[in-house]
C-alpha cells in the first residue's frame, strides 16, 4: 500500500513534525484541524506504525516518525528540485545548447552575442563548434548542431534562415600593389593579379558570389593559391602571393602588410545567417534566436 503515500501527506506530516502542534500547523498549511488529524492518522495506517505520540496536552515524534522526517524532507525536496528544473528546461534555461559559425563571424557582432547568452543564461551548457558554411549545415541536418551562423549559405529546404548581419567586400592587397593607396578600387583593377582564396568545399555559394563581381567585369578570378582561414590568406596576400577578396570584418585582423579597400561600384553584401532545422521550437533553441536576432539590431 505505500503506493497510495501521496505528497500531500508527507507535506502535512512535515508541518505537524515540524510545529509539534496540530493547530499551529493546520494554519501554517490553510486548513482546518480535523481534516489535518485525519490525513496523518491515513498515513500511519499506510506506513503500519503511529508517526506521533499524542496527548491532551502535547505532540511528540516517535522513533520512527523521526527517521520518517528526515526523509520526508529528503524526498520534498528532490521533488520541489525536479519541478524548478523542469520548469528551467521548459523555459530554455537549462540544457546544453550546441552552435555551429563560421570563423569570420566572430570578427562580427557574434562575439558579443555569445557573452549576452551566457550573461542572461548561466544554467545553460553552451558548446560552439568553429567550422566553415557547410560543415555548419551539415550539422543541422545530422542534428549534431542546433543553431547554426553561416556566412551566405547555400540555402537548404530542412533550414530557415534568418540574416543577422550584413557587410560590404573589400579587396585584400599587398602593401607593395600599385592600388594600394587609393581609397577604392573598381574590380577590372585587379584582373591581372593571381587571387588568395578559401576552398569551394566550405560552402558552394559563398565560394562563387564575389566571383560574380569580378564576372561582371568580364573575367573571372584565377586562384593559384587556397588557404582555409582569413588569417591565413591575409598572410598570403602580405607575402605577395595575390590578392583577395572579402567580407569588410576582415579588417580587424589585417596585418600591417596588407591593405583591405573598399570595391568601387559594387553593392552585392556578404550575409552572416541564424540557421536552425525548420519547426525547431524547443525553448532553449528559441531564447538563443531571439537575442541573436535582437542582438544583430545593434
Amino acid at each position: 500500500m505505500d503506493q497510495d503515500v501521496e505528497l500531500r501527506h508527507l507535506r502535512y506530516f512535515v508541518a505537524v513534525a515540524e510545529e509539534l502542534h496540530f493547530g499551529r500547523a493546520a494554519e501554517r498549511l490553510h486548513l482546518s484541524q480535523p481534516p489535518l488529524s485525519q490525513q496523518i492518522r491515513r498515513l500511519e495506517e499506510l506506513l503500519g506504525f503511529a508517526l506521533f505520540v499524542r496527548t491532551s496536552r502535547s505532540v511528540a515524534l516517535t522513533s520512527a516518525g523521526e527517521a520518517y522526517l528526515e526523509r520526508a524532507r529528503r524526498t520534498l525536496s528532490i521533488v520541489q528540485r525536479d519541478i524548478e528544473e523542469t520548469r528551467r528546461i521548459g523555459e530554455g534555461k537549462v540544457g546544453s545548447l550546441h552552435i555551429g559559425f563560421v570563423g569570420s563571424a566572430m570578427l562580427t557582432t557574434l562575439p558579443r552575442i555569445f557573452g549576452k547568452y551566457r550573461a542572461q543564461f548561466p544554467g545553460v551548457q553552451l558548446h560552439l563548434h568553429e567550422s566553415f558554411t557547410s560543415q555548419v549545415a551539415e550539422g543541422l541536418e545530422n542534428g549534431s548542431l542546433d543553431v547554426g551562423l553561416l556566412r551566405d549559405g547555400d540555402g537548404q529546404e530542412t533550414m530557415t534562415t534568418t540574416e543577422i548581419f550584413k557587410e560590404p567586400y573589400v579587396a585584400v592587397l599587398p602593401l607593395t600593389h600599385a592600388c594600394a593607396g587609393q581609397k577604392s578600387v573598381s574590380p577590372g583593377m585587379l584582373r591581372s593579379d593571381p587571387f588568395v582564396y578559401y576552398p569551394r568545399s566550405a560552402g558552394s555559394r559563398a565560394f562563387e558570389k564575389p566571383m560574380t563581381v569580378f564576372e561582371e567585369h568580364g573575367f573571372r578570378p584565377q586562384i593559384v593559391q587556397e588557404a582555409s582561414h582569413w588569417l591565413s590568406i591575409l598572410r598570403l596576400v602580405g607575402a605577395g602571393l595575390g590578392v583577395s577578396v572579402a567580407p569588410a570584418c576582415v579588417r580587424r585582423i589585417a596585418t600591417e602588410e596588407v591593405v583591405c579597400v573598399p570595391l568601387r561600384g559594387v553593392t552585392m553584401t556578404s550575409v552572416v545567417e541564424l540557421a536552425l532545422r525548420n519547426g525547431d521550437q524547443r525553448p532553449i533553441v528559441r531564447q538563443f534566436v531571439d537575442l541573436a536576432r535582437e542582438g544583430s539590431k545593434r
